[in-house]
């Protein structure tokens, strides 16, 4: 399984080896915001989901610290995305930090839950403690940009918050060190192509100016034979 690492702001490292790896999905607190990213599925083929939010399980492995993902065709794009890392068993042991969810949107119009574990979870190296800014989730921010486009901007407000998730992952014995959730995504800005050859997730501490980010380019791989 895959081994995370993160930089702290003080400057301490931690280190994680992911054995569950888990996608919220239609996870927006408002119901217009999720009837839109539904929309904006529904161009793509996606039906809607039958249960909202929504959870799905993808390969630890999946778990990615990179800047580069290769993909099989033209019709993949990424997601602005915080995720919540369990590394150990306090509170202070529950990181925040970026994610971008790259996914096979044709494939996804047959199963989300198998487009989801069709491309990788890519996660930023620079991590904050979720205690150090759980009383300001609501104003952090979180953009992203497709090639030099920005195509998503928003705040957490707009997202189920990581107590919620944390509650859920409780429920059903998935809280412990190892443990990744990604958070689900805001919408994207209409009219902009999401397939681009490179992807850029931040997110943003307006209280502090502190930034975490992470950055891919997309390489086509090679055309099978056979």
């Amino acid at each position: 399984m895959p081994e995370l690492r993160f930089t702290l702001p003080d400057g301490q490292e931690r280190r994680t080896e992911v054995h569950t790896l888990l996608n919220a999905g239609y996870a927006g607190r408002s119901q217009e915001d999720v009837a839109a990213h539904v929309a904006e599925l529904a161009e793509l083929g996606v039906p809607a989901p039958s249960v909202i939010p929504a959870l799905y399980p993808v390969a630890p492995y999946l778990a990615s610290q990179t800047d580069e993902v290769p993909v099989q065709h033209e019709r993949t794009s990424g997601e602005a995305e915080w995720a919540i890392v369990i590394t150990g068993p306090a509170p202070e042991d529950v990181l925040l930090t970026a994610a971008c969810d790259h996914t096979d949107r044709a494939l996804e119009a047959h199963g989300v839950a198998w487009s989801k574990n069709a491309g990788p979870d890519v996660l930023a190296t620079k991590a904050w403690r979720l205690v150090d800014v759980q009383d300001r989730l609501d104003d952090l921010t979180l953009s992203a940009w497709a090639g030099e486009t920005l195509i998503q901007q928003g705040k957490l407000a707009e997202l189920l918050p990581p107590s919620y998730w944390l509650d859920v992952l409780r429920e059903r014995d998935l809280y412990a060190p190892g443990t990744v959730l990604i958070s689900g995504t805001i919408p994207m800005v209409h009219g902009v192509d999401q397939f681009a050859g490179s992807w850029r997730v931040e997110l943003g501490d307006p209280a502090t100016g502190e930034t975490i980010e992470l950055a891919y380019t997309v390489r086509r791989l090679p055309e099978p034979i056979g």
